[in-house]
């Protein structure tokens, strides 16, 4: 057993603000010499690249439906062992999940699994006594739950903030921990996927803008005491141990066009063998030297069409890997790619690698989200008939076919409702758009590896 010191952030609702308030708190107490590993619940990519940024270390996705209370609690001990304290950003609202009738996959439900304290971000502008009746329904909705802090956003000044602070101790036990002001200059530009990426910010300067807002007007000592406050949990008993079987160059594409990737996901392929290699579609002109593999993670392909479309050789050189059998992973913004063009917001069409005979279309108001089951309808390069692997969809796009197209899963969501397919297949090539993890299944990172090795 180890103490994990650990504090899951969470939010009244989605947009309250707790990813500038999980932020400005991870960059504060680095800037106070602490060691501290980010989390992040739910299937974001987006908030993690920032989490990574504020602290200089990889943050980790948890997810009470996709990887269930074991494998998060495994994902949690591995990357806590040896910081001075964890952070967990939640998702949505803290009570919101996969289900309105039920915990699973709510911020709740991981920070029960991880028996750890809530701060719970309220957006305080236009609010006073209000904020207690808020934070008492919060408090007193799951017993089970520890929610011990409030942290107010947007809110006027010193002024402001002891009226709500007041008002929230004299009505309930949780303690108010500081507030943050309504400041444009701490805020992160927003579009159609979430938040504009970390990668995009050029500098550190936001970062130190939040750190230095924390440091003043949060009180990170009480933080602290409450994340040091948990019980002690028992290390994970089975980490991610590296294979021994000859190695295979995997080329991971990363740039600003295609950038979301789990780390397990990449882990778990170093663990099989894996010498994972980045590439850039946008600026690269021929593929890595030897690679078996190319892993193409999700991003944003369709802000850069013109960009990918002007790199020709890069995309001959593509088709070229797939004709000699080579193996090829896509996922979501990565099959886009291997579409025959991406239609864009303006209705633009750019041309793209074209083994797949579709066009992916944007569209501004529909966007398909939710938990999804995958489950192999005939072997392929992600392993075995039947294997089922889970996974996140969230896209601005559809495929508009233009021939027909082999598929090779099988696709429900979260209640068990089937979705249809996913998976297009063509030779060594399966492409998604359901994000999947790999620790939801283990056995597809051997078998992707296996392919890469025998191609």
């Amino acid at each position: 057993m180890k103490p994990y010191p650990r504090l899951v952030i969470a939010g009244t609702h989605s947009g309250v603000g707790k990813t500038t308030a999980t932020l400005a708190i991870l960059a504060a107490l680095r800037e106070r010499g602490r060691l501290v590993q980010p989390f992040k619940a739910g299937p974001d990519f987006i908030d993690p690249s920032h989490h990574r940024a504020a602290t200089g270390r990889s943050s980790r996705n948890l997810d009470g439906w996709m990887l269930g209370a074991d494998r998060s609690r495994e994902i949690f001990t591995a990357a806590a062992a040896d910081a001075d304290l964890s952070i967990i950003e939640g998702v949505m609202g803290l009570f919101d999940g996969s289900s309105p009738v039920n915990e699973i996959g709510s911020t709740a439900e991981l920070a029960k699994q991880l028996e750890a304290p809530v701060i719970l971000v309220l957006d305080g502008s236009a609010m006073a006594r209000s904020a207690a009746a808020m934070v008492l329904g919060y408090a007193r909705f799951d017993p089970a739950l520890r929610v011990s802090g409030v942290l107010f956003n947007r809110v006027a000044g010193e002024g402001h903030y002891q009226l709500l602070k007041a008002a929230v101790e004299q009505e309930t036990d949780v303690a108010a921990v500081g507030y943050l002001c309504a400041d444009p200059a701490l805020s992160i530009a927003d579009r159609h996927l979430g938040l504009v990426t970390a990668m995009e910010q050029r500098d550190g300067h936001l970062y130190q803008q939040l750190a230095q807002a924390a440091l003043n007007t949060v009180d990170l000592d009480r933080i602290e005491a409450l994340a040091r406050s948990c019980d002690p949990l028992r290390a994970s008993s089975s980490p991610v141990v590296a294979t021994r079987s000859k190695r295979v160059r995997v080329g991971v594409a990363q740039d600003q066009a295609f950038c979301f990737y789990y780390p397990d996901n990449l882990e778990g392929l170093e663990a099989e063998g894996a010498e994972l290699v980045p590439f850039s579609p946008l600026t690269d002109h021929d593929l890595p030297g030897d690679v078996g593999m190319l892993y193409l993670g999700g991003g944003y392909p369709e802000l850069y069409g013109a960009a990918l479309t002007a790199n020709g050789s890069f995309r001959r050189a593509i088709k070229r890997f797939t004709e000699q059998g080579g193996v090829i992973y896509a996922e979501c913004g990565g099959m886009m790619y291997l579409t025959q063009a991406i239609r864009d917001f303006s209705g633009v069409s750019h041309e793209m690698v074209g083994i797949f005979p579709a066009e992916a279309v944007m569209h501004s108001h529909r966007a398909t989200l939710g938990y999804r089951t995958v489950e192999l309808t005939r072997s392929c390069i992600l392993g075995p008939a039947g294997m089922t692997v889970r996974g996140h969809e969230f896209h601005y796009s559809s495929l508009l076919a233009k021939d027909s197209m082999a598929y090779t899963c099988g696709l429900t969501d979260a209640q068990g409702i089937s979705k249809g397919f996913d998976g297009l297949a063509h030779g060594n090539v399966v492409a998604l758009y359901t994000h999947l993890h790999f620790r939801s299944q283990p056995q597809m990172a051997t078998s992707l590896v296996a392919s890469a090795r025998q191609a």
